[in-house]
């Protein structure tokens, strides 16, 4: 099955709603990711300003790496059903 994000909305500092196409929902804090990775593009979300702006605009298909860490997480954090 293809995961998707179906909804996210920013919530407060780093954290935002998200839920799946599978109908999992919860939140997710970022902020740890965000000023621990080196990856660059990820970089100017430091600034809380333009990290309130994200948009919903991607599916993980092909990236494996973005599934496996949404798996490791167990997707986010107070991870409830369908609702």
């Amino acid at each position: 099955m293809m995961l998707s994000i179906t909804k996210a909305k920013y919530l407060t500092e780093y954290k935002i709603y998200l839920k799946f196409s599978d109908g999992k929902n919860g939140n997710v804090d970022l902020e740890k990711y965000i000023f621990s990775t080196k990856l660059g593009f990820i970089q100017p979300l430091r600034d809380i300003n333009i990290f309130q702006k994200f948009r919903l605009d991607y599916t993980f298909e092909n990236d494996k790496s973005l599934q496996e860490q949404f798996k490791k997480w167990g997707y986010i954090y107070k991870l409830t059903s369908k609702s």
